[in-house]
């Protein structure tokens, strides 16, 4: 279950179960499956977790213009929610744009809802490494490290690119 939250709106709770049921789906692999509930879900009672989770089934089958569209309409919903600016930043980056990507990954680093703060700093340490700015890819390296401690694969692109500074 992603939502776990008591619901006192009969339409918002059906579309919550519905965004469950799709999560499931999704997470089984029924990719069909999850966006049609997901639809049906945001039919009900458009919320920012099923437009971003819809676009995530998206961007499984390389549809990243679709997926993007799906983030943009979860901002218009709440933007608050920080989940579809980190996703458009990857997207954009599946697309080979390592320019207009930077300014998603910092919008999902401030905003107010969101759990996940290494991740964009994470693929903001990417871009900057893949853009030759390697100190700045370093900061956010540390910066993903010292959001999530265990983040393995931030501290292994951290030491590598410390053994390429040295």
């Amino acid at each position: 279950m992603f939502f776990e939250q008591e619901i006192i709106n009969p339409a918002k709770r059906e579309a919550v179960a519905l965004f469950n049921e799709a999560y499931a789906a999704q997470m089984a692999k029924d990719y069909r499956a999850a966006i049609k509930l997901y639809k049906k879900s945001i039919e009900i009672f458009p919320t920012a977790e099923a437009y971003t989770f819809l676009g995530w089934v998206y961007s499984f089958d390389g549809h990243y213009d679709l997926a993007i569209t799906e983030c943009l309409a979860a901002i218009a919903v709440d933007a608050d929610f920080g989940n579809p600016y980190n996703d458009i930043g990857s997207y954009l980056i599946a697309k080979g744009n390592y320019y207009d990507c930077v300014r998603w990954f910092k919008l999902a680093i401030e905003a107010v809802r969101y759990e996940a703060r290494a991740y964009p700093h994470f693929n903001l340490a990417h871009v900057y490494e893949k853009r030759g700015k390697l100190l700045e890819a370093a900061r956010h390296y540390g910066l993903a490290i010292k959001e999530q401690p265990n983040y393995t694969q931030a501290y292994k692109a951290l030491r590598k690119l410390q053994e390429r500074l040295n």
